[in-house]
Parts: structure tokens; sequence; C-alpha cells
């Protein structure tokens, strides 16, 4: 597994705008969120490592905060032509399988995952009302194989700083995780 940590995208940095289907063709985008008091924006995929060891608790995390009116999104920027599994089919049964509650969308063209400055699965990015950029970091310190539990702590605490109207503090720790896997000559610059 290599291991390949969150570029870091600058706080305060505006939601870039974002139009995706989900496996069955249903479009969102961010402006379908306005009124919600946070957005988060995940960046997963299904065969991911990283993503497979917190999976359940994504799927905790959406049941937890969406009645809170927090705007949950995740999106997936694999290429599907070498990693099939990452498929818009296949994302409709990770979905189910997860119990995600969630839309569940796919940047064939990987241009949002760029936008975002997506580096890694799982890769988070947590807006304000505002939609400015209060917290880019990990779900939590566990990771696989290193015994320690998955409670989403570290995003939990940005949320619950959200929804009270209070600071997010500045001290985030990257999240690590698989690289995204981009299409031939389709990298980006910003590693």
């Amino acid at each position: 597994m290599a291991l390949t940590p969150s570029t870091m995208l600058p706080l305060e940095t505006p939601a870039p705008d974002f139009r995706l289907p989900d496996p069955d063709g249903k479009f969102f985008a961010r402006d379908d969120f306005k009124a919600a008091p946070a957005l988060l924006v995940m960046f997963i995929c299904n065969h991911c490592p990283y993503v497979q060891h917190i999976r359940a608790g994504l799927a905790q995390l959406a049941r937890d905060y969406a009645p809170r009116g927090v705007a949950i999104v995740a999106i997936n920027a694999n290429d599907v032509t070498n990693y099939p599994e990452d498929s818009p089919a296949r994302m409709r049964a990770e979905a189910r399988a997860a119990g995600y509650t969630f839309p569940y969308l796919y940047d064939e063209s990987q241009a949002v995952a760029r936008a975002y400055r997506a580096a890694c699965t799982p890769d988070f990015f947590l807006f304000d009302q505002a939609r400015k950029l209060v917290y880019r970091g990990q779900f939590d310190d566990s990771r696989p194989g290193n015994g320690r539990p998955v409670t989403g702590q570290d995003l939990r605490a940005a949320l619950d700083a959200v929804l009270a109207g209070n600071p997010v503090s500045r001290q985030q720790q990257p999240s690590m995780g698989c690289n995204i896997k981009w299409k031939p000559g389709n990298a980006p610059d910003y590693f």
C-alpha cells in the first residue's frame, strides 16, 4: 500500500463548484446544498484499504450529522479503466453494502478532484455555511493495522465546532490513504 497524504488545501479556500452524477445518473451540484450549515466533500473509492478501514465510521458519521443539517457528498475520481473495481456499477453496490446515505458521485473527468487538490482516498474537505474551507484533514488517527479505534474524532470535532458557530482548530493532521488513481497523463502538478 502506497501511503499518500492530503495536500492540505489552504483554509478559507472557497468550495470549488461541482456537478456530478451518482451511479444511477442523478446529478448533484455544490449549490444544491446551499441552505446547509456545512458541506462535507469526501474523496473516497471502493477498493482502497484506508477507505475500507473507516467505511462503517463514514456511514455512522452521515447518520449522526445529516439530521443536524450537514450536507455530505462522496466523490470517486479514480480511473475506472485501470481500476474497474471503482466503476459506477460497483460504487452503487459499495454504497448499499456500506450503508452510505449520502450521494456517492463519479468524477469521470477528474476535474473536480483537481479543483479540490484531492490527493488521496480518503480525503476530507469541510466547508462552513459561507462555503469557506474550515477543515481538511484526517478522519481520525486510526489506520489499517495500527490498532487504534475508528472514531472519526478529528472530523467530528470540526463538524461540531461549525454547527456550534465556533472556530475550527487550525491544528489539523493530513488525511492519509491511497493516491487517487489518475488517468494516464492526467496527474496534477500539485504533488
